[in-house]
């Protein structure tokens, strides 16, 4: 059979029948949301067709969503529930819908969002009800796949530790993870709503000795309940504070009290003839084994069967296994990736019916555990788990079990399988180096060629089965039939895993390793009987280091013999530099110290064992345990065993209060609020309303809609009829000629309609040429053109079905020309070739820099100057909505309408238009909602439009294009890298540092077009000086032109750059000057007066309130910042291998488009006779809340209640010429806008009230001005002051006042500063590198708060993706440093699977947010500020603190000087900036292994090489 062939046939057809007579039955048995699913959309299911594109494309459910098609963001997930007919149990979980066959839910009951419940009468289930109530949600798209996942694990056991644990395989952009972690266990049976008990497990508040316990818990407990007193008894006017611990209290009370009714809906929602097997038809039929064999136009031919014995099975691969495409499967975990990345040819997908019990099985004999090879990895943990409390065999189950815990995510655990495992063999798998030391064995079974009944099964060790990358000793007739796992003897035996990953959840690892060692008594002392190590990532398949163990074997069990076995197994695991995967050094580290932590936790263990030794061997002289010291203990701790940590917070901020801002200047409205008693404190315009909207804590209004799936994003619009489906053609190189593109074989698959390219486009007359500021790109690339960058879009085909489009992208043939030079990828490479955009190269000077840094001497004391470089990598945006663009042509294809996933709304209609030679007036674009955004689609989604507007245009056809995860995350561009020089001063007096010069030349990576990136290097250039006052300032920025793809907007868009230098900078200074870090940050901020080196002045009149001294202040005293100091450094002294650090860090954030022009908005306002309104403006909805804060706007001005007002897409036929939705600048501008249209309105109104009186409603007033012929609709418009925007960078004119502020004369670049400051406190494992955020306290001026948990969301939000930015996030290439990836220019780290995103396990476990009070800013709308982007670069403390406790690393092994900690601080980053003896000699192993021995280059400086070594990244 020919496999993947797009066909209206499959000769598998022609066996139905000889199947059928087997028993076979041929349509699925699939029931949905309690409902079967009808056999003429059952028989639609496809083999190769995933269970989301079933019920999103034939089920129209579109609640779940597609993030990443590979199991690693959980946006796709559902619940799956079978039953147990033997035992009439029913088993619910979560999978990933992307990954899961729908033919693997054959049998099963599917449960989605929509399933939950609903909007509609107001059904919203408690967890979507705690999800709205306690702001969880704000984009919205990957809502409903956490809302399934906590209603699985509910199902199953709703207690506080069960989610805690298992809450791991759902990503979220935008919350922070907070708020959901609240609302998840709020619904706990368990929660005691921070009730702290001791360990006799008494409430300590309820304990009859409460003042005579001394025990901690008691004490803090005491403690809390002061504060909480303390709390209680602040004026209501003062602050509104809420601990976690405080909602959960509260929601428990608005929801049903008996909880069976809800947590029992899972269950009876089960379809009951899914329980009755016998007694139903359905039940009769699913006691027989499937086959389909797919025969649909425009898909693969496929045939998927399920046998229900193992000799049906071990007979269909006899029968077809050596095809070579045939597969067995049951999680699809795997093969599901193969089939959609690697393009695997599988034509045959075998499932073992679960009726296969011995396949399905956990079961223990006196000397194995056994496990069926088609047991899910969760089946496994959770039977290993309640094994080891019912005593059997803890030291066999124990490891097993933990290393289960951190195996990829609860959605993949859940259905991913041991034997499938084992048999794709992958290099970094974290179960196989774990059953390999521990002896287990593989039972492979075949039938026999001569008898069809009998079964043939060998063994092989587990250790030998991997013969090569992804080979293994597995012939194609062949199954795993089960696993046996030796069991470990009671004392004296032990085996534990190891595992390092980039994020410790729902991860790949790194290296991973199992250990496994039988000590013996000999000589009056403890030897190594035998000892077996294993590890995962040091070599293409899992290796035993069989030299090491040799070499420990027979000696004693001491921490001698594990120091040079690491000598040994150095040599054994050498890398060289380049190896595939990179992170030689760190590989070869983690190795080393992880057989380190095995000897000391076997050390630890083996000091217990020997009391029990004395106790079974009386007379036997039991040797003491090697003696570990005290602060060597820390080494043998493991994230792997440990609980995962609890994250609580408590919010603050002041009270609602609705406060008069920029619109009392412009448009005379005056602020009118009500008092808690409902009375006005004025008279309201149109007195309605109970209570103020503005300044209220309202919910997102579209998170119901979020929280039960019921929002539409731009991929969930019904598709008109007769819908293409579009598929980018991309470019496989890059600085190269593109010399012809053949399309003839991609016309050729079953389904293409068309393939359109450059000669297309200029057919219709469309420009080609793109880009927001200079048009630079192009849209398809002209043969003969170079193409410059790998991804470049070349055409796009499309098709009736995706599957056939992707298959035409892929048949396309395209032809390069070669390439004479190399091309320039990093920053580097740029300099080195002086490849800029050389027109945006922008300097800001001040003072006399050359003078001051080339001074040594000071009358007034000491100059000290240090230089150095700095450097911050890329960010990927990873929105969980990925692109997305509906066209479609109407009016003989003259009109175009785009439904688009889009930042700028504007942009994408003029590219559209011109791009399809079509006028403006004729395109519209619609955006009702974005999945997320952060910048990344305000100009990278124009060009997936446009490809999409063309081919519409073109086909006369509606083409949708939604970009798959890995080509959205290699094509779109990302955070700027940068690499900062500088040099810098300070002066040393008796009075304390101040600050002198800093100097400092910035280079960003722009990509292969310009796009954004000269204002990005420009905002980095007004952010450098963070919050400190320079006397002489020089900032130079250059944007390096590079074959990486067009880099971007990104939250903060160059400002958090920028101030990580100077933070860096001070940290340098603060190190030479022999000062801390933290008074040279106080004693140098800006005071009011000081000005800028741009030239604005710190104060009121220009700037706004400057409160970061006052706040910086507030956080130190109210944290007992030396209290804190002197306790991690007495933890540190305690503690060799664990380390803490603290850092405390400000941030003042320029609000305002530094281009003058962009900062207008516009807004349409219409009042309707029944007295609703309905708002359009030109800002965009991607879960800021910006329509939520406008509508509250709107309501506080005509007095109504906020549910009258109603904003429903932004679209370009309704508020013309927008801006992009950016630099946190909306609600000013779409709040004032949409106040000027309000005032209008309420303006024309004013006679009719003043007739009516005061008493009627909005709705009577509009019906009489509707019959008066008084317009009921207003434009709105606001522009910002051009005094307060604006900068220009050109020459000075002759006029210059010297009198001014230097530079003042070149503008304001901003119309206020959002200012914050945040205190971090971490904890790193030196051994590994892992790091964990114990305490993070943020405090923030966000002027007058329009809505206080909008801004808290954001806040957090911004905050965490800070921190993923400056530790967990790393985009890789094929550069120089990652030669062993290619083609050149290529981007690695293109999906979950290798680029990491915060997630719920990497939140700070106290989590305190605080809004500051009395801090009004009369320049914007109702006295706020913008809150969106100042936030993200708080994450940056985490960076700092961790940064801090390597330094405490670094001291132990004596190295105090400084060091460039490069950003971000992964794993691999700070377990080898420790630079502690392990790391060292292995950095130095691995140089010697790249070098000839021979040769006086074999000569090596190593302390020089330890200490100016740098991990790789790609900058």
């Amino acid at each position: 059979m020919a496999p993947n062939i797009l066909a209206y046939e499959n000769e598998d057809v022609e066996l139905l029948p000889e199947f059928e007579k087997k028993g076979y039955r041929t349509t699925p048995i699939i029931y949905v949301n309690g409902e079967r699913v009808p056999r003429d959309v059952a028989t639609k299911a496809r083999p190769n067709q995933t269970l989301l594109s079933f019920l999103r494309d034939d089920m129209l459910l579109t609640g779940s969503k597609l993030g990443c098609a590979e199991g690693g963001c959980g946006a796709c997930t559902v619940m799956l529930s079978r039953a147990n007919v033997e035992t009439g149990t029913i088993t619910h979980i979560s999978v990933n819908a992307c990954l899961m066959p729908v033919l693997a839910a054959d049998g099963c009951h599917i449960t989605t969002v929509e399933g939950v419940g609903t909007v509609k009468g107001d059904n919203l289930h408690p967890i979507q009800k705690a999800m709205v109530d306690m702001h969880g949600s704000q984009c919205g798209f990957c809502t409903p796949g956490i809302i399934v996942a906590i209603y699985a694990l509910f199902a199953n056991n709703p207690t506080t530790a069960y989610v805690e644990e298992h809450l791991d395989g759902n990503l979220c952009r935008c919350t922070g993870y907070r708020p959901i972690w609240d609302a998840a266990r709020s619904l706990c049976t368990d929660s005691d709503s921070g009730v702290t008990r001791g360990p006799c497990g008494t409430s300590c508040r309820e304990c009859p000795e409460r003042d005579e316990c001394e025990m901690e818990c008691n004490e803090q407990d005491k403690l809390g309940q002061k504060e909480e007193k303390k709390t209680e008894s602040t004026p209501k006017s003062k602050t509104c504070c809420s601990t976690s611990d405080h909602k959960i209290s509260q929601f428990k009370d608005t929801i049903p009290e008996s909880k069976s009714e809800w947590l029992e809906q899972p269950s009876n929602l089960f379809p009951k003839e899914l329980l009755l097997q016998d007694s139903t038809a359905e039940g009769r039929e699913l006691t027989k084994p499937l086959i389909v064999a797919s025969c649909q136009a425009y898909h693969t031919g496929t045939t998927w069967f399920k046998p229900t014995t193992l000799i049906g099975i071990l007979d269909l691969l006899k029968r077809f296994g050596n095809d070579g495409g045939c597969k067995i499967i049951v999680g699809n975990t795997e093969v599901g990736i193969e089939m959609k990345f690697k393009n695997a040819p599988y034509s045959r997908l075998i499932q073992p019916s679960e009726s296969i019990s011995n396949l399905y099985d956990v079961t223990t004999t006196p000397t194995h555990l056994e496990i069926g090879a088609c047991t899910s990895l969760s089946t496994l943990q959770h039977r290993c788990d309640t094994l080891s409390k019912d005593g059997f065999s803890p030291r066999t189950v124990n490891p097993l079990h933990d290393m289960l815990r951190w195996f990829a995510s609860t959605q993949i655990r859940n259905v991913a399988c041991l034997g499938g495992n084992l048999v794709t063999a992958s290099p970094i798998s974290d179960m196989n180096p774990m059953l390999a030391c521990m002896n287990a064995n593989l039972i492979i079974s075949s039938l026999s060629d001569t008898d069809a009944n009998t079964i043939i099964r060998r063994t092989v060790p587990v250790s030998e089965f991997f013969l090569g990358y992804r080979k293994v000793n597995l012939q194609k007739n062949e199954l795993v039939e089960k696993i046996e796992v030796p069991l470990l003897q009671e004392t004296l035996e032990y085996a534990m895993p190891f595992k390092q990953a980039r994020r410790r959840e729902d991860d790949i690892s790194i290296v991973t390793a199992g250990m496994r060692t039988l000590l013996a008594i000999k000589d009056g002392g403890f030897i190594v009987e035998n000892i077996s190590i294993s590890f995962g990532g040091m070599a293409p398949t899992t290796i035993l280091a069989t030299k090491t163990a040799e070499f420990i074997t027979g000696k004693p069990f001491n921490e001698t013999t594990f120091e040079n076995a690491q000598k040994v197994l150095k040599s054994e695991i050498a890398l060289p530099e380049n190896v595939p995967g990179g992170q030689a050094e760190y590989r070869m580290t983690l190795a080393c110290s992880f057989l380190y932590k095995f000897f000391l936790g076997v050390a630890l263990e083996l000091k217990k064992d020997t009391a029990v030794l004395q106790g079974k061997m009386p007379g036997v002289e039991i040797p003491e345990a090697p003696i570990i010291e005290e602060d060597e203990v820390s080494g043998a701790a493991t994230f792997v065993s440990a609980k995962k940590p609890t994250s609580r917070g408590t919010q603050k901020y002041p009270a609602p209060k609705v406060a008069e801002g920029l619109e009392k200047e412009l448009y005379d409205i005056k602020s009118v609020s009500i008092s808690e008693d409902g009375s006005k404190k004025q008279r309201l315009t149109i007195p309605l309303a109970k209570m103020n909207a503005v300044g209220n804590a309202t919910p997102h209004m579209s998170a119901p809609l979020h929280c039960t799936g019921e929002a539409l994003y731009t991929d969930d619009i019904p598709l008109p009829s007769r819908t293409l489906q579009g598929s980018l053609i991309h470019a496989t190189q890059c600085n190269v000629t593109l010399e012809n593109i053949d399309v003839s074989s991609g016309l050729e698959i079953p389904g293409v309609i068309s393939i359109y390219t450059y000669s297309d486009l200029a057919n219709i007359g469309g420009d080609n040429t793109l880009g927001p500021i200079k048009h630079d790109e192009v849209l398809f690339v002209p043969t003969g053109d170079k193409i410059v960058t790998v991804g470049q879009v070349l055409g796009i085909v499309v098709a009736e079905t995706l599957e056939s489009a992707e298959a035409g992208a892929r048949a396309v043939k395209v032809t390069y020309g070669t390439s004479e030079s190399k091309p320039i990828i990093s920053i580097e490479d740029a300099i080195q070739a002086g490849s800029f955009y050389d027109f945006a190269s922008h300097v800001i000077e001040k003072g006399d820099v050359e003078s001051v840094l080339n001074s040594k001497v000071s009358e007034e004391g000491q100059v000290v100057t240090v230089s150095g470089s700095f450097r911050s990598g890329q960010q990927e945006h990873f929105y969980l909505e990925t692109n997305c663009t509906l066209a479609i042509p109407s009016e003989s294809d003259t009109n175009l309408t785009i439904y688009c996933s889009t930042q700028a709304a504007n942009k994408t209609q003029m590219f559209c238009a011109s791009t399809t030679n079509t006028p403006a007036s004729k395109v519209v674009v619609r955006m009702k909602r974005m999945g997320g955004g952060f910048g990344g689609k305000e100009s990278r989604s124009v060009f997936i439009s446009c490809a999409a507007a063309v081919a519409a245009k073109l086909s006369s056809r509606p083409v949708r294009v939604t970009l798959g995860r890995d080509v959205d995350m290699s094509i779109t561009g990302a955070r700027h890298s940068f690499v900062t020089n500088y040099s810098a001063s300070a002066l040393v007096t008796s009075d304390g540092v101040k600050l002198l010069a800093l100097d400092v030349k910035l280079y960003n990576n722009g990509g292969c077009g310009f796009d954004l990136s000269g204002p990005v290097m420009d905002r980095a250039l007004f952010h450098v000086d963070n919050c400190y006052f320079w006397p002489n300032f020089r900032a130079a920025g250059h944007v390096c032109k590079t074959a990486q793809p067009v880099h971007t907007a990104f939250r903060g868009f160059g400002g958090p750059q920028g101030m990580a230098v100077t933070e860096h900078v001070i940290d340098h200074l603060a190190l030479a000057c022999n000062v801390p870090g933290d008074c040279l940050r106080r004693n140098n901020m800006y005071k009011v007066g000081d000005h800028t080196p741009f030239g604005m002045v710190m104060g009121e009149s220009c700037s706004g309130k400057w409160n970061i001294p006052t706040m910086w202040d507030r956080l130190y005293q109210e944290l007992d910042f030396p209290s804190r100091h002197a306790a991690i450094e007495e933890f540190n002294s305690k503690n060799k291998w664990t380390k803490r650090g603290v850092s405390l860090t400000p941030t003042k954030f320029g609000i305002a488009f530094t281009s003058r022009f962009m900062n207008q908005g516009g807004a349409l306002v219409h009042l309707y006779t029944d007295g609703t309104i309905l708002i359009s403006h030109g800002g965009t909805e991607m879960g800021q809340g910006l329509h939520t804060k406008v509508c509250q706007v709107a309501a506080q001005a005509f007095g109504v209640p906020l549910e009258s007002v109603y904003i429903n897409d932004t679209s370009t036929d309704k508020v013309a010429n927008t801006q992009p939705t950016a630099a946190s600048m909306s609600t000013d501008m779409y709040g004032m806008a949409t106040l000027d249209a309000c005032k209008k309105i309420l303006d024309r109104l004013k006679p009719i009230r003043e007739r009516l009186g005061n008493q009627v409603s909005l709705r009577e007033i509009a019906n009489a001005a509707f019959f008066e012929r008084i317009e009921l609709s207003a434009t709105g418009f606001f522009a910002l002051d051009e005094s307060r925007c604006g900068y220009d960078f050109g020459p000075p004119p002759d006029d210059v006042s010297s009198d001014a502020p230097e530079n003042q004369w070149r503008g304001n670049p901003f119309n206020y500063f959002t200012q914050g400051v945040v205190s971090c406190e971490v904890e790193i494992e030196v051994l590994t590198g892992n790091h964990r955020i114990l305490r993070s306290d943020i405090l923030v001026d966000v002027g007058s708060s329009i809505n206080p948990v909008i801004d808290i969301g954001q806040i957090e939000g911004a905050f965490i993706q800070g921190v993923g930015w400056c530790t967990l996030e790393e985009v890789i290439y094929a550069d120089d440093d990652h030669t062993w990836i290619r083609p050149a220019g290529k981007v690695f780290t293109s999906g979950p699977g290798t680029y990491k995103i915060p997630a719920f396990n990497d939140v700070p476990e106290e989590f305190n947010v605080s809004l500051m009070e009395d801090v009004d800013n009369p320049v914007a709308v109702h006295s706020s500020k913008a809150v969106g982007e100042p936030p993200f670069f708080l994450g940056c403390s985490v960076f700092f603190a961790i940064k801090e406790a390597v330094r405490a690393a670094r001291s132990e092994n004596h190295n105090d000087s400084y060091f460039e900690m490069r950003l971000p601080a992964t794993s691999e980053r700070v377990r080898m900036m420790c630079a502690d003896k392990i790391a060292a000699e292995n950095i130095v192993a691995v140089r010697k292994n790249e070098q000839d021995e021979s040769s006086e280059s074999a000569i090596l400086d190593t302390t020089q090489l330890v200490s100016s070594f740098q991990p790789k990244g790609s900058y």
